[in-house]
């Protein structure tokens, strides 16, 4: 692939001269000899830049490199140089949030004011864990008056990082700081259909002062994948993608005992009791399910309305449906761009016939033929009428702008509804009711429970899914118990452990 300057659809150049990207190992970019796999620009359908891919040497090589990062200068840095590493890499990020928006736009298809937005925010996750690295303490227990104890927290040592390709830069650093914070070093695999970003983030670490091998990046696909899995050196692997790829990690994982953190798939419920008020609830439902394209683990897919004011919630989701602008990227007028892959628009066209075939109604939004002509990967947004929570369309995740609705007339029912799928990652209630509210709540079988709000996601939240949505926690300070293993150290002053056998 030669070099040149990238034009967005509409024949704009955003300035950007993309020479193939390599891997990251050992604090450098590697890139000769290895095989290039162009990766598809989802605006348009069409390659624009290519990517170096991994060989099971190079995972070995990348999985050597993080060993001895792990056992020599980055163990050898206290926590506060750690954490010092990291501020500089939040500080670094922030910096260049819309340099590495753009990258992420043409990766994944995101807008790009939504991209660079993401980034920015991802920043605050190095920060926050930048002040906890030297806050990751254990406990003094006294056993007796001659006799005492401590317990120390200790890396779990090299973490595998398989990351999605719905939001490459912030899901890889949502494993990145943390499993860092705690001591440990890396290694990432990227989504192949959006590898770009990840390098960025390796470059910058590098620049920020992580020893070389604290973080590395290997590109491909499924074999790369289990090779880094399955690696003798890995002592953790953190994942974020669909539920049944999340099993077949755990049960890799489980044959070597290798500490798992899971983040899976959803089919999150949004209950709306007829007290709420609907001003609130359709824009954080429109931006729930429709924005990203419903590209979102947390998705509220699910619309569980009360029946008396069922029809006026349709009235006006169907009419914020129809304004919304899906087009380009890097139109600032685009609210919804692209799917990611052109296999995700095919699996999100296979649903909305599923629900014509079911006899189900479709209200749909429009892409203009301008868009639809640039060949890339759109899809109208959609809302579905008349499903009940049986059919495949309520039950299976479809990880695109596709939401139905299914009504109900009391709590009891409601709340029947929300728990009656495999999943359990996220779930929002809107209500007035002070006593109904957290009463609801503690009825959801879902980690994160959003109440008159919705996607309410923060750095100092713990996330993570109950049932088939995962395993373990991610974000909060939660996360560094995954990250970090505790041992016990015991010391006696007084006289030596007596001989029970002695004559």
């Amino acid at each position: 692939m030669t070099n040149e300057t990238l034009q967005s659809p509409d024949g704009s150049s955003i300035g950007m001269n993309l020479p193939p990207r390599g891997l990251w190992i050992d604090g450098s970019e590697v890139l000769d000899g290895r095989d290039l796999v162009e990766s598809v620009e989802p605006a348009t359908g069409r390659p624009w830049v290519a990517v170096a891919q991994a060989s099971t040497a190079d995972v070995d090589a990348a999985v050597d490199a993080a060993r001895r990062a792990l056992q020599g200068p980055w163990k050898a840095m206290t926590p506060s140089e750690r954490g010092d590493c990291l501020l500089r890499l939040a500080a670094l990020i922030e910096s260049r949030a819309n340099e590495i928006g753009e990258l992420e736009a043409r990766d994944a298809g995101k807008p790009l004011w939504l991209a660079r937005a993401e980034i920015a925010a991802t920043a605050r996750w190095y920060t926050y864990y930048a002040g906890a690295a030297d806050k990751i303490q254990g406990a003094s227990i006294e056993l007796s008056a001659t006799r005492h104890a401590r317990t120390i927290h200790r890396p779990v040592g090299v973490v595998a990082i398989v990351a999605p390709f719905n939001g490459p830069f912030s899901l890889t650093s949502w494993k990145v700081a943390p499993a860092l914070a705690a001591g440990n070093t890396v290694v990432i695999k990227p989504s192949p259909h959006t590898p770009v970003t990840a390098l960025e983030l390796a470059r910058l670490a590098t620049e920020a002062g992580c020893p070389p091998g604290v973080v590395n990046v290997v590109n491909g696909g499924a074999e790369v994948g289990s090779a880094l899995v399955e690696h003798a050196d890995v002592a953790a692997v953190a994942f974020t993608g669909s539920s049944e790829v999340g099993r077949r990690i755990a049960a890799s994982a489980g044959a070597t005992l290798k500490r798992v953190v899971i983040e899976a798939g959803g089919k999150s419920p949004l209950i709306v009791f007829e007290d709420a008020d609907l001003d609130d609830i359709v824009p954080a439902a429109v931006a729930g399910i429709w924005g990203a394209g419903g590209q979102s683990c947390v998705a509220p897919s699910r619309f569980v309305v009360q029946r008396g004011i069922h029809d006026e919630f349709v009235e006006r989701m169907t009419k914020r449906l129809k304004t919304l602008r899906i087009g380009d990227p890097f139109d600032p007028n685009t609210q919804i761009g692209p799917l990611a892959t052109a296999d995700q628009l095919e699996r999100v066209r296979n649903y909305a016939e599923l629900a014509k075939s079911d006899g189900l109604e479709v209200v749909s939004g429009n892409v203009p033929d301008s868009v639809l002509e640039s060949g890339g990967f759109y899809h109208p947004p959609m809302l579905i009428l008349g499903a009940s929570n049986g059919m495949r369309l309520a039950q299976e995740e479809i990880f695109g702008p596709i939401g139905l609705t299914l009504p109900f007339d009391d709590e009891d029912e409601a709340v029947a509804i929300a728990n009656d799928t495999q999943y359990g990652l996220a779930a929002g209630v809107y209500t007035r009711d002070a006593q109904r509210a957290p009463r609801v709540a503690n009825l959801m079988e879902a980690g994160s429970v959003w109440i008159n709000t919705y996607r309410a996601q923060h750095w100092s939240l713990p996330f993570g899914g109950f049932k088939q949505s995962g395993l373990g926690r991610e974000n909060g300070l939660d996360v560094l118990r995954e990250f970090t293993q505790v041992q016990a150290q015991v010391v006696d002053y007084g006289s030596p452990v007596p001989d029970p056998y002695a004559p």
